[in-house]
């Protein structure tokens, strides 16, 4: 079985644990997303491990009553993972799966901070409102001052997370100004395993991860 083979396959077995309990119209949502995916996978654009949990985050955000497309361009230079409408409003979801590129080895942690808050900071251009993706057993350890509303960040804050990620990041870079405006919604935690999402607000979220100590001080930024 080749990788294009085993992608289909791999989509379709998923489909079979999401559509167990759905009602006809929201399986067709989710068949065209999975076919829409299996093209993308045909020009190399997608991979299996990403792709599993934009169908999971995609279900979850449909019974919400969100109309969900996948793999959408919102500029030349962006294109994000899940773009939703219910209403008049908008939300952006970007899914982690904590993957780090080689040359970046010895310094995983720091960044995926510059990562994620790049992430944050330039998808709230295009979004009302914005959220994260992440399976079960990663955590995110984006800097702590994105997690609290724009109005309580300090300047040393502001000045510290561009310098994060001017450092990695700067095809353009991110602005003082877009740092302070930027704002993470939601967190969801995608449980592939179960075809299940939980959503947590991004302060419970950091908070819980702290006093786990599951984060270091790269986060406090």
């Amino acid at each position: 079985m080749n990788g294009r083979e085993r992608f289909e396959q791999d989509l379709t077995t998923l489909m079979s644990r999401l559509t167990l309990d759905v009602e006809k119209e929201v399986e067709n949502k989710l068949n065209m997303l999975k076919e829409w995916l299996i093209n993308l996978q045909k020009q190399n654009v997608v991979k299996i491990n990403h792709s599993v949990m934009e169908l999971v985050c995609a279900k979850y955000l449909i019974l919400k009553g969100y109309e969900v497309q996948l793999e959408y361009q919102l500029s030349d230079l962006l294109t994000c993972d899940l773009y939703s409408i219910k209403g008049y409003g908008n939300l952006i979801v970007e899914i982690e799966t904590g993957f780090i590129p080689p040359e970046y080895a010895l310094c995983p942690l720091t960044y995926t901070s510059a990562r994620l808050a790049s992430k944050i900071i330039r998808y709230n251009s295009f979004a009302g409102k914005f959220a994260l993706g992440m399976p079960p057993h990663y955590i995110l350890p984006f800097p702590r001052a994105l997690a609290k509303p724009p109005r309580k960040r300090t300047p040393e804050e502001i000045k510290s997370i561009k310098k994060l990620c001017d450092e990695y990041y700067q095809n353009p870079p991110v602005t003082e100004e877009e740092i302070q405006n930027a704002r993470i919604q939601e967190i969801y935690i995608i449980d592939v395993d179960q075809a299940k999402v939980q959503e947590i607000d991004p302060e419970t979220y950091m908070k819980r991860a702290l006093h786990r100590g599951m984060l270091s001080d790269y986060s406090d930024s």
